[in-house]
């Protein structure tokens, strides 16, 4: 084929009208470019700061759309985006092309074959870059400059109108504040984008929008390991107070005798040990917001104390008699059912009604249909990078091993498997080009989703006649119990045994009831 038909263009514009969402329209223009021009995969991808992130693609492994494209670390794709034509890379060019392993229809290295790049300019701005790869070399060749520059165009205006200017520079504007927020400690780690398509996802950044620009106080429910930081981090950045700081506080993690200090501050000589003044995380936040994570594990003195600052908008510092006003908003995340704990006393309900406004559910990773295979490819990236990968790719039995686990660690879970798998492909695949994660690097997971939840029949006796409250209090405490006495009742190991804090670890043995004698004898 020699040239892109004009009927073709006309198809590729009306697939710009007829799409109903911008995934579909993006599927559209995919399709018909295909039908033009001879590849085996094509991709389209937006430019967002240094980094080309997939918006559709084709003829690739599904994990590849979770992937993010550096272009300091992908020569050929910098060489798209520098260019203001068409790029046709020769067959034998030495630089490595970012899908060579990713193709669906073929496992590993590609052979010689042929690679071209557009770059999708819309005025000065490059919004983002159309790539294809055909494994018959050469076949890109005599394809007229005129007919790409046409293709060039129309995809340009789809992104175009999907993307507005003024929600890329928005975009630039989160990437950069993200930066500077990472250099603080309490924020310092991976993995700052909501990664997910799934219909719950997609319901979940909804709510992220329409309440971000808000003054609201958030309620964050979700299970551990879903991710209420990173829901937690989205609604600071959308909201118009992401110029100022985001203070982080795990109420778990902080004794319950300095919980007031560490939240409002304190002046010199106002205790033992307070050799100077501090500001305490309201006044740090001042301005900004406070994430409080954990906040079903405060005392319910703390409680009161938290209401007032938001009733008020004023805090006291230990020792000083004297208020200050402040501008914060508050965030706030669980893993328990606030409202029961209401209703079984152990949390202030005018706390939770000034906390709900607006309350947000993270779904577990479970219920997101199809997000695994995005964020595999999202953890897969980030560790090539940290390990210092050139290549790596799943196997296709691997992926669907990640992909039929019921994951009850959520993401957190999925990321420290993906790690743990990648360290250890890499060190089986020494000295290759190509790095695979395979069943066996991944290790054993437990169940599928059909079997992951056990049946009545299984429980103990005496846990058919509890509600699932006491049912789950009533393990927890056989657990912590049996930790400790395996650990010579060591607390701080205990802790490290069961992966939690151990300030945490102390507080639920004490609303639990649980308590160790000097002659280490546990009494409940």
């Amino acid at each position: 084929m020699n040239d892109i038909q004009i009927s073709t263009l006309i198809e590729l514009t009306i697939g710009l009208a007829s799409g109903h969402s911008e995934e579909d329209k993006f599927t559209k223009l995919l399709d018909a470019t295909r039908k033009a021009i001879q590849c085996d995969c094509v991709g389209l991808l937006s430019l967002q700061g240094d980094t080309l992130v997939p918006l559709a693609l084709q003829g690739v492994t599904q994990d590849t759309l979770g992937r993010r494209f550096k272009l300091s670390e992908h020569p050929r794709l910098a060489r798209i985006c520098e260019s203001k034509q068409a790029v046709r890379f020769d067959a034998d060019c030495d630089l490595p092309d970012p899908f060579d392993c990713l193709l669906i229809d073929h496992e590993g290295d590609l052979p010689i074959h042929a690679c071209m790049g557009l770059p999708l300019r819309y005025g000065d701005a490059l919004l983002g870059v159309l790539t294809m790869d055909s494994l018959t070399p050469n076949v890109f060749d005599n394809i007229p400059q005129r007919s790409l520059e046409a293709l060039s165009a129309i995809m340009a205006s789809s992104l175009k109108v999907a993307l507005t200017v003024s929600q890329l520079e928005q975009q630039a504007k989160q990437v950069q504040q993200r930066l500077e927020e990472l250099s603080e400690d309490n924020w310092e780690r991976e993995g700052v984008e909501i990664v997910g398509s799934s219909p719950v996802m997609l319901a979940l950044r909804e709510d992220i929008n329409v309440v971000a620009p808000s003054n609201f106080n958030i309620l964050i429910h979700g299970e551990t390991g879903v991710g209420k930081e990173l829901v937690a981090r989205s609604l600071h950045m959308l909201s118009p107070r992401r110029k100022q700081p985001l203070v982080y506080v795990n109420c778990a993690a902080i004794p319950e005798s300095l919980l007031e200090s560490e939240l409002f501050g304190h002046v010199k000589g106002a205790f033992t040990g307070a050799d100077k003044d501090r500001m305490g995380k309201f006044a740090l936040a001042d301005g900004g917001t406070l994430f409080l994570d954990e906040i079903g594990e405060l005392p319910m003195s703390a409680q009161s104390k938290i209401l007032r600052a938001l009733q008020s908008n004023e805090i006291q510092p230990v020792g000083q008699d004297a208020v200050h006003t402040i501008d914060v908003r508050v965030l706030a995340a669980t893993n328990r059912d606030l409202k029961q704990e209401v209703n079984q006393g152990r949390f202030r309900s005018d706390l939770f009604h000034r906390l709900t406004v607006y309350p947000i559910e993270v779904p577990p990773l479970r219920d997101r249909t199809g997000d695994i295979e995005l964020l595999s490819g999202f953890f897969l990236e980030i560790a090539r990078r940290k390990l210092g990968i050139t290549r790596i790719k799943f196997t296709h039995q691997s992926l669907l091993e990640l992909s039929n686990y019921s994951w009850p660690g959520n993401v957190r879970e999925l990321e420290h498997v993906i790690n743990r798998a990648a360290l250890k492909a890499r060190a089986r695949c020494d000295n290759q080009n190509l790095v695979s994660v395979s069943p066996s690097d991944i290790g054993v997971l437990e169940s599928g989703l059909s079997s992951s939840v056990p049946s009545v029949t299984d429980a103990p006796t005496d846990a058919k006649n509890q509600n699932l409250r006491e049912a789950t209090e009533n393990f927890q405490r056989q657990l912590i119990v049996q930790t400790l006495s395996d650990t010579q009742y060591n607390w701080a190991k205990a802790a490290r045994c069961l992966e939690t804090d151990r300030a945490n670890l102390v507080r639920l043995a004490k609303r639990l009831g649980i308590q160790v004698t000097k002659q280490h004898k546990i009494e409940m």
